[in-house]
């Protein structure tokens, strides 16, 4: 089982830009294929992006594609979410997870969840 830790989340305006980690441990971090999700109030836990274990491969849903970079530092044990240009509509807790895939049942070992607010 591996433990999942986020942080950077925070209150920015509109066209702002935050980075979102999630450090690792207990595990094999380097292995591990990872992802982002986000769930807003009276919403159900959407899918934000994925990479895999070695980070040459990588997913993003349509509503953040391009603004959103995922990332893995295999030596730091750590997950990374650059967020850029962003929405108000991007306002939820974001979580990350191991495994790969769009669905939440492709994962396991979620975190606790960090806060994203944009004000518009």
């Amino acid at each position: 089982q591996v433990q999942l830790v986020e942080s950077g989340g925070g209150l920015v305006q509109a066209g702002a830009s935050l980075r979102l980690s999630c450090a690792a441990s207990g595990g094999i971090f380097s292995s591990y294929a990872m992802g982002w999700f986000r769930q807003a109030p009276g919403k159900e836990r959407e899918f934000v992006a994925t990479i895999n274990w070695s980070g040459i491969n990588t997913d993003y849903a349509d509503s953040v594609k391009g603004r959103f970079t995922i990332s893995k530092l295999n030596a730091k044990n750590t997950l990374y979410l650059q967020m850029n240009s962003l929405k108000p509509e991007d306002t939820a807790v974001y979580y990350c997870a191991r495994g790969w895939g769009i669905s939440a049942r492709d994962y396991e070992d979620w975190g606790q969840g960090t806060q994203v607010t944009v004000s518009s």
